[in-house]
């Protein structure tokens, strides 16, 4: 179900259809006439030419080198305001889609994460090199989510952040302590130092799931 806030701006669940196939990897991603047109209406002309850049972006960069497609997904939706979940959805937590994310021009930062994983993750990037990431902002003093992509299994993984534009190795990292990460196919329990140590699937963290189980209900 989408969260009564989102379903209050107009914003109908078939139209999260096209972000089940994001699951796989070799697929155009297409959006129709009606999604463009219903968005247009509702969140406005910008937010249509969003949902088309974002399109035109993982089309037209499938057969870029994978350090130039880290670039430009974080160049990309780096652009997109940070709003506090309370503000934006109503809710202390709630993991948009990127369609969620990009009509509604505003998210958290595990919002900026799941975005670019997905979108890597539709132009090729093989989910085993990227785990979505729970650090503690030490600066900050507060939870934080990233993106860590990993070159080669057990390397200095490069860390995309909505706090700062430049990708970065997590080992220049200092202001960010991991706990655990995650993608598709697993759980881990981060350290800092030595390796991680794989806990479980991702279908024990109930937000993940709640996000995944509204991209495959639109398909019904």
């Amino acid at each position: 179900m989408l969260s009564a806030s989102f379903r209050r701006r107009g914003f109908p669940r078939r139209l999260l259809l096209l972000l089940a196939l994001l699951s796989s990897l070799a697929f155009a991603l297409q959006l129709s006439n009606h999604l463009l047109d219903y968005v247009g209406s509702k969140f406005g002309a910008q937010a249509r030419l969003r949902l088309l850049e974002w399109e035109r972006l993982t089309n037209s960069s499938r057969n870029k080198p994978e350090l130039d497609k880290l670039q430009l997904v974080n160049q990309f939706f780096n652009q997109i305001p940070f709003v506090n979940d309370l503000v934006h959805w109503g809710k202390e937590d709630y993991w948009a889609t990127p369609v969620e994310f990009l009509a509604t021009d505003g998210g958290d930062c595990e919002d900026f994460a799941i975005a670019k994983y997905l979108t890597l993750k539709a132009m090729g990037v093989p989910d085993n090199k990227m785990r979505i990431t729970y650090v503690k902002a030490l600066r900050l003093n507060q939870a934080h989510m990233v993106l860590a992509y990993y070159p080669t299994p057990g390397a200095d993984p490069l860390i995309l952040d909505n706090l700062i534009n430049k990708i970065l190795p997590a080992s220049q990292r200092t202001d960010l302590a991991p706990v655990y990460s995650f993608n598709g196919d697993g759980l881990w329990l981060n350290k800092l130092r030595g390796p991680s140590e794989r806990i479980g699937k991702p279908s024990s963290l109930d937000q993940w799931v709640n996000l995944n189980n509204r991209l495959i209900n639109t398909l019904r």
